[in-house]
């Protein structure tokens, strides 16, 4: 979601005359776009930002723009007094502050303050403000992008600052988004990710209070009641000319409806990759998180879906030590992760985040030593369980989108989302080629160039 409000900004900068550059000290504008949701992420962009003290100094009239969760629906008196040389402060998702800021010369006042009014409305209803469209670039085209469908999170896991910090859960509508997936393709794009916290709860806000009930999934196989919902979408993108690949993520184990798989089943450009978290495999330590769903029932889904996609690939998020697990309840989460054999696991330490519900009512009362042990012997077993599943392809033949050279090599990815190294002579950048994989490590793996092809294989 940082790196999709990223490009916004960039879009919206390019569209008043400026253009990117990669060295700090030839810019007269740095964005610093912030990620709270672990400690260790808010450190870093204090780090960017006390590095940054030094260059805003040697040119005052630069400009220092904060945006994202750190800044939040409403930046905090305490945040503007902390970090006084910073100009610009920038919500999530909102690129307003900064183009007002930088033609505050030119800005009829009362214009401003009714863009400044939109811009807190979004936070609070679903977004009906007018986007920027993409530009093309001198730096080239990009093979993928990633297009919100789904705006902040109405669900509020007990351990997350989310809903804090983006707001409650916004659906865009369909015609806007097909608007701007046809319009990254128009500009080379070939691969489109559509995203959100909960991105299976695509249109739930449009039901009113029930739809943003943490308890009230859609019925297996059925539509909501006059909304689209994420399948709806899906189809409704699926037949822009030369648009290749379509994927979405992040989904919620309770939001995952049969028409949702059926799409990914039926729909040729839908990757066959879902990313489910699960986040822990004990029941209670589930309760205390506010998941909604129990080690059981995620199982079944698991099982379920891959009965539906059998070359469905799943990957996961985990959070180890959170409030109150025990040794004991941590062995439920290795065991589950140890049983299923997903194909990827994100795997964090929890951190209290200010605020959330997990910070004021609960204790963090597991140690760091126990943490640390626990995140390294559930990076042991992936890093067995990935190989074991990159080792199964070796000799098949793979269709891999190529996004970019990286390292004397043509990076790219097949449709489980898989990192795949390809070695050639000529350009393939932006290409779909086939490649029979040579090598298999447990992070990417290596294919031997077979064809280049004019699009997907299916």
């Amino acid at each position: 979601m940082n790196s999709a409000d990223s490009q916004h900004v960039a879009d919206s900068l390019k569209r008043i005359g400026y253009s990117s550059t990669p060295r700090l000290h030839d810019a007269d504008v740095v964005v610093v776009n912030t990620c709270v949701v672990r400690q260790s992420a808010e450190d870093k962009a204090v780090g960017k930002l006390g590095a940054l003290k030094q260059w805003k100094r040697e040119k005052p009239g630069r400009t220092i723009a904060l945006m994202g969760c750190m800044v939040g629906v409403n930046p905090s008196p305490t945040l503007t007094g902390r970090f006084p040389y910073v100009d610009v402060f920038m919500p999530p998702s909102e690129s307003v502050p900064l183009i007002n800021y930088l033609q505050r010369d030119h800005i009829n006042p009362a214009s401003q303050e009714l863009e400044a009014s939109l811009t807190l409305r979004r936070f609070g209803v679903q977004d009906n403000v007018t986007e920027a469209k993409p530009v093309e670039t001198s730096e080239g085209r990009s093979v993928t992008a990633f297009v919100p469908v789904v705006y902040g999170c109405s669900h509020a896991c007990s351990f997350c600052i989310i809903p804090y910090r983006r707001g409650i859960e916004r659906s865009r509508s369909l015609e806007v988004i097909r608007d701007e997936v046809a319009n990254r393709v128009a500009l080379g794009c070939r691969e489109v990710t559509l995203l959100g916290q909960i991105v299976d709860r695509y249109g739930y806000d449009w039901l009113g209070p029930l739809g943003h009930s943490e308890r009230v999934p859609v019925h297996m196989g059925q539509a909501m009641a006059g909304v689209p919902d994420l399948a709806d979408l899906l189809y409704a993108i699926h037949d822009i000319p030369d648009l290749w690949r379509i994927r979405f993520l992040t989904s919620h184990p309770l939001y995952m409806s049969d028409r949702i798989l059926y799409a990914v089943r039926d729909l040729p450009k839908v990757c066959e990759h879902i990313e489910i978290p699960v986040q822990a495999g004990n029941n209670e330590v589930l309760g205390r998180m506010r998941r909604g769903y129990t080690n059981e029932e995620y199982r079944s889904l698991v099982d379920h879906i891959r009965t539906v996609i059998p070359a469905c690939s799943i990957n996961t998020d985990i959070i180890v030590g959170f409030c109150g697990e025990t040794d004991d309840q941590f062995e439920d989460t290795f065991e589950l992760l140890r049983d299923l054999r997903l194909d990827k696991a994100h795997i964090a330490r929890y951190s209290p985040r200010p605020g959330t519900f997990s910070d004021r009512r609960m204790e963090d009362d597991v140690t760091d030593f126990q943490k640390r042990e626990r995140h390294q012997r559930l990076e042991a077993l992936m890093h067995d369980v990935c190989l074991e599943h990159n080792q199964s392809l070796l000799g098949e033949s793979q269709e891999i989108l190529i996004e970019k050279r990286h390292k004397g090599k043509w990076m790219g990815r097949n449709r489980q989302n898989k990192l795949v190294f390809v070695e050639a002579e000529q350009n393939l950048a932006g290409r779909m080629v086939m490649a029979q994989i040579s090598w298999a490590g447990p992070w990417s793996m290596q294919g031997r160039l077979i064809g280049v092809l004019d699009g997907p294989s299916q």
